[in-house]
């Protein structure tokens, strides 16, 4: 296994809708250290979540490729894909994605369900994330009764739940008050000292200070400024 996690190459999307063509990636081949903290930063509307899609085979490229540890995962099956992201990458999201009718012990059980971990192994493992992240009070809470905090916490132990090796936010505190930001940016940085491979598309400064690499995404480009 190489130093890199993830590798594009030449990565163009464009999108079709009716008789307009929409260029959100004109190109972009970038490398990801493996263990390191990457930020994908820019103007909005320019292309950084469909970058992170891409890199987490949530979407295919027009053109180009991706590797994930020297997988080139373009022309993998659905399935297969889905088992790579299963196994592999864990997402995180602005707007949480929980299912609200589950319960936060539930929402991260669902994301075992097709891991062979057994029903037993599938609640121990919740709960031990739920308590990991300070939440052990919160098992049985569905995320109408949770705070915006609490509801990415959640997001965040559905996303180590698989103990996946890639970890891909988009905007994780985007949508959080500067408390709940504090809290939620004090358990992504700890995820990486424990040696996880991150990668947040993000405008927050205060984040893309702590990055070891920036990506400047602008005009579907990386900026190589």
């Amino acid at each position: 296994m190489n130093d890199t996690a993830i590798k594009t190459e030449n990565l163009i999307k464009t999108y079709n809708t009716g008789k307009v063509k929409t260029h959100a990636l004109r190109g972009v081949t970038l490398e990801v250290p493996r263990g390191s903290f990457s930020c994908i930063t820019g103007p909005s509307g320019h292309g950084k979540s469909t970058l992170m899609h891409l890199m987490g085979g949530l979407d295919r490229p027009t053109e180009g490729r991706v590797l994930i540890d020297d997988l080139d995962i373009t022309g993998l099956s659905n399935s297969a894909l889905a088992e790579l992201r299963a196994k592999k990458i864990g997402f995180i999201f602005q707007f949480f994605n929980l299912l609200r009718s589950l319960t936060a012990q539930e929402n991260i059980e669902a994301a075992m369900m097709f891991s062979g971990a057994t029903e037993k192994e599938q609640k121990e493992k919740a709960q031990e994330l739920l308590l990991l992240l300070g939440l052990s009070e919160k098992l049985k809470a569905k995320p109408s009764e949770l705070s915006g905090g609490q509801q990415q916490r959640v997001a965040i132990a559905r996303a180590l739940a698989n103990d996946p090796e890639i970890l891909l936010m988009d905007e994780p505190t985007g949508n959080l008050d500067s408390e709940s930001e504090s809290e939620v940016l004090e358990h992504i940085f700890k995820l990486h000292k424990e040696g996880k491979t991150i990668v947040i598309v993000t405008h927050n400064s205060e984040i893309a200070k702590k990055a070891e690499t920036i990506f400047l995404i602008k005009d579907g480009k990386l900026d190589r400024r």
